[in-house]
């Protein structure tokens, strides 16, 4: 599964081979509040704005996580 930008948060994480490593990678780029309420409805693409990351950078990094 290749994830995306529309993606919630918590779409990526049950959907990750490893929710480790995919957990690791939101938490590398500053996103810590990963088991607050936001982050199971919240997208990639508006975390992403929310913490001034690139998108397409984040999308990259965990999809290479996730293979």
């Amino acid at each position: 599964m290749k994830f995306t930008a529309d993606m919630t948060i918590g779409e990526v994480i049950r959907n990750a081979k490893d929710p480790m490593k995919l957990q690791a990678v939101f938490l590398s780029v500053g996103m810590h509040c990963l088991g607050c309420a936001m982050a199971r409805g919240e997208t990639v693409a508006e975390a992403a704005q929310v913490h001034g990351l690139d998108v397409n950078e984040l999308v990259a990094k965990l999809n290479e996580a996730n293979e």
